[in-house]
């Protein structure tokens, strides 16, 4: 009875081993699937890329547009140089050496967060837009001849290059700084980008459908690398219907917008204000519909295969 008794009671080899608990963050077996973040990627690029296009065809291509883009050309051409004194420091921009400083600095980042193949993305990134714009308005595009024969400038001006810089400069900081200050980066860059937008338009340089096309063609270039680096990563299967269709429809809605409103002023000084004010709001509207696809896509094509920056559950990987 007493060995009996001895066997039962249990002694320090025979406690029981608890169990790990789970982790925080691991999926229940019940919980739908993930989110396609390439679906809403791809969306955005292709959203980008329509809006590029029906803001050509309209405000170029049809005489509506270029009836309310020649007024406004005409009134920033007659008006006071003292009412837009707000806008003539970018008459002292060197744009090439803006653009230099702007790749040393991404080079310089990455390498300071030893990040050399997220550096090599980011100038692809930030150099592809810049190029294609420069290609597309001095040889692909055309701009017919205006309705008036009044004498504005008949050059194709779309899409313009001021702002495709400017925006492609905000991207990139986005791209190469670490994924948690994406969304701030390119809060904090809308209204440098808007500037730039609104005093092209001030100066004469550019119409309001070539600050839309600028910032839209570049949009379309990050969103549409940003989809193939993730889709080589794990991905979900679920397509969110409201972020798929903002990030599909979105843009061109920007631009129709923009389009109603200014062909709608009924004067000279009403179309230059709206213009001024459109080129403004819509390329920030371009960049803050950019801003959420964008959001946790890691660019780091030699980070750890997962798919979203510091996202629970997943080992964060070095592009971040």
């Amino acid at each position: 009875m007493v060995g009996d008794m001895a066997v039962m009671t249990p002694g320090p080899a025979s406690r029981t081993t608890p169990l790990p608990l789970p982790r925080a963050s691991a999926r229940s077996p019940l919980a739908g699937p993930r989110t396609w973040r390439t679906a809403v990627l791809v969306a955005a690029a292709a959203g980008c890329t329509i809006a590029f296009a029906v803001a050509y065809l309209l405000f170029v291509h049809t005489a509506g547009g270029q009836l309310a883009e020649d007024g406004v050309v005409h009134s920033a051409q007659a008006i006071d140089r003292s009412i837009v004194d707000w806008a003539q420091p970018l008459r002292d921009v060197d744009l090439v050496v803006v653009l230099g400083a702007a790749g040393l600095v991404v080079a310089l980042l990455a390498l300071v967060r030893g990040r050399f193949a997220l550096g090599v993305t980011t100038l692809v990134l930030f150099l592809s837009p810049l190029a294609a714009a420069q290609l597309l308005k001095l040889y692909v595009l055309e701009r017919p001849p205006g309705t008036d024969g009044s004498g504005v400038p008949g050059h194709n001006s779309f899409p313009s290059g001021h702002v495709a810089a400017a925006t492609a400069v905000v991207f990139a900081l986005a791209v190469v700084l670490p994924a948690r200050f994406r969304t701030w980066v390119l809060a904090l860059g809308a209204p440098g980008v808007a500037w730039v937008a609104a005093a092209t338009v001030a100066l004469g340089w550019h119409r309001l459908s070539d600050t839309l096309g600028g910032g839209l063609l570049v949009a379309a270039v990050v969103c549409a690398g940003a989809a193939v680096v993730s889709a080589r990563r794990p991905d979900g299967r679920r397509i969110p219907p409201v972020a798929t269709t903002i990030a599909l429809a979105g843009p061109a809605a920007v631009v129709l917008g923009g389009y109603a409103i200014l062909s709608s002023a009924t004067s000279g000084a009403a179309r230059f204000g709206a213009a001024l004010v459109l080129a403004a709001l819509g390329t920030t509207a371009v960049l803050l519909l950019a801003a959420g696809p964008l959001r946790r896509v890691n660019f780091d094509p030699s980070g750890a295969r997962t798919r979203i920056a510091g996202r629970p559950g997943t080992r964060r990987c070095s592009g971040t």
